[in-house]
């Protein structure tokens, strides 16, 4: 059995002709299933017939809201999903003047093992399907009762390691028939995965491209980032290069900046250096705290400082908001707690 919400718009489309049915109902379902349905008996205006069809090889996928937190300094949401195979992913809706983001998570768990991140901690499960990254989105936006115009791939997992399916997640969530999120309202966030992001480049989706840096070189970069051991930094900045050259984009870059690591101005320096000649902007996101290492976040003085020495060099830096600070809104740390109680 395959979860409808996994079909772009022209498969559902092909299904249906191949059932005898009409085009337009492929319409009308795909509008049922954006809506957020969790049966076929939800489908007032599609015929009995066709939805006995329909469910010989295919089923409407639920998700499960196991855990919500809800921040009172800022309205973030925080959730933790039950997936069909009691599998659990998070997600978190943050509010903005240009509107309402969710981050989704992409995998159950990650392999990528960067040593500041609660995601990688018990290693990856599995890869969410295009329909299990999509619930995120209509659940969480059912349970808020507000549109979601503003997508981050930056939760539990690493989309460019489940390429396919985020890359037709991508086509789903934008399909005009469905939710109908624009590109340029969508950024993934990746460590790296070179191959990967030279192939992205070639399929004409203009989001917005987010890599996770966190070091100014390879030695940095590897003691935190086992991905670096693979594609070191040299090969990574060529790739995003390539990238902007050919999609014309710029490339934000995210730095983890983690005190007595990589938090002085010489690093501050070095990374601005690194990075000149690419159009791009430097997140500095102040290191969550995890039982499991001993990072700790720099002072402000310090990041100021840091920040400084970047915009010296001439590349804009600033320092990421931190939403639902009172409810740990960092992604990884719900599902591990609760797995923990387990």
């Amino acid at each position: 059995m395959t979860s409808l919400r996994d079909l772009t718009f022209q498969e559902l489309e092909n299904l249906i002709v191949s059932l005898g049915e009409k085009k337009f109902r492929a319409t009308q379902v795909f509008s049922w299933l954006h809506k957020g349905v969790r049966s076929f008996d939800e489908m007032t205006n599609v015929s009995k017939a066709l939805k006995d069809k329909l469910s010989e090889n295919y089923y409407v996928s639920t998700m499960e809201i196991v855990k919500k937190l809800e921040s009172r300094i800022d309205k973030t949401k925080k959730y933790l999903f039950k997936l069909h195979d009691g599998n659990m992913v998070e997600s978190v809706v943050m509010y903005y003047k240009h509107g309402i983001t969710i981050c989704v998570s992409s995998q159950v768990g990650c392999a990528m093992g960067c040593k500041f991140c609660a995601s990688t901690i018990g290693g990856l499960v599995r890869s969410l399907t295009p329909g299990e990254i999509l619930d995120q989105i209509i659940f969480a936006g059912l349970d808020i009762g507000e549109r979601i115009s503003n997508i981050v791939m930056m939760g539990i997992g690493e989309p460019l390691a489940n390429f396919e399916n985020v890359c037709k997640f991508l086509n789903i969530v934008n399909d005009e028939h469905g939710i109908n999120i624009g590109y340029r309202h969508i950024s993934l966030s990746t460590c790296g995965i070179v191959p990967k992001i030279l192939e992205l480049s070639k399929l004409d989706i203009p989001i917005t491209l987010s890599i996770s840096l966190h070091a100014c070189d390879d030695e940095g970069r590897s003691s935190i980032m086992p991905v670096n051991n693979t594609y070191n930094i040299s090969s990574l900045l060529d790739a995003c290069k390539s990238y902007q050259k050919v999609t014309g984009r710029r490339i934000s870059f995210e730095y983890a900046i983690i005190k007595g690591v990589n938090d002085t101005d010489s690093h501050a320096a070095k990374l601005a250096s690194l990075l000149k000649g690419i159009l791009c902007h430097i997140n500095i996101i102040p290191v969550n705290k995890v039982e499991e290492n001993s990072f700790e976040k720099p002072n402000d003085e310090r990041i100021k400082s840091f920040i400084k020495t970047i915009e010296k060099n001439g590349i804009t830096a600033t320092v990421r908001r931190k939403l639902g600070s009172d409810i740990n809104a960092s992604c990884g740390q719900l599902r591990k707690n609760n797995l923990e109680r387990m």
